[in-house]
């Protein structure tokens, strides 16, 4: 009877555990991409859904708020070789990706602290890198947060109709 009870809750909690991931409302995603020169781009992020809220109003990014560009952890951004991000110099590795919202222009963060939990830890005196770009609407409306990567090194933040985008070669 005890070894039959044990089975029963062991098959609950796989089961129980199982459905909670798929219902998980930021689900765990990758955007990756290979650079024409070799270099591997991959960012790790949780992409949370929009589910009617406001940018800015209801639902972060706040403008003047650093944002760990994602839900749960960090977003973490990796590259295979020393790149540039618009110009700056960031060398190899992996990087807690966070944002600025300033309105239409954002600042880009590159964070030597890679692993930790939202933004909530987060120190900019571990900054590698941040660099400022524009913050444009896109065309169509993208209810998750989505990061594409392509070949030519052109990274997109798309969420709504928010379209952050940046170069790294």
């Amino acid at each position: 009877m005890k070894k039959l009870f044990t089975i029963a809750m062991t098959a609950l909690a796989i089961f129980s555990g199982t459905v909670y991931a798929q219902q998980k409302p930021s689900p765990a995603a990758t955007a990756t991409g290979t650079l024409t020169n070799g270099t591997v781009i991959t960012i790790n992020y949780s992409a949370p859904a929009l589910k009617g809220r406001t940018i800015g109003k209801d639902v972060e990014p706040m403008e003047g708020k650093v944002w760990r560009a994602g839900a749960n952890e960090a977003t973490v951004f990796e590259v295979s070789k020393d790149v540039t991000i618009n110009g700056k110099k960031l060398p190899a590795g992996k990087y807690g990706f966070f944002t600025i919202n300033n309105g239409k222009e954002w600042t880009l963060i590159f964070n030597k602290t890679w692993k930790q939990w939202g933004a909530f830890n987060y120190k900019e005196a571990d900054d590698q890198l941040r660099v400022n770009v524009q913050a444009t609407q896109s065309a169509s409306t993208s209810e998750r947060l989505t990061y594409t990567v392509d070949q030519n090194g052109q990274v997109s933040l798309n969420w709504g109709t928010l379209l952050v985008s940046f170069n790294v070669k």
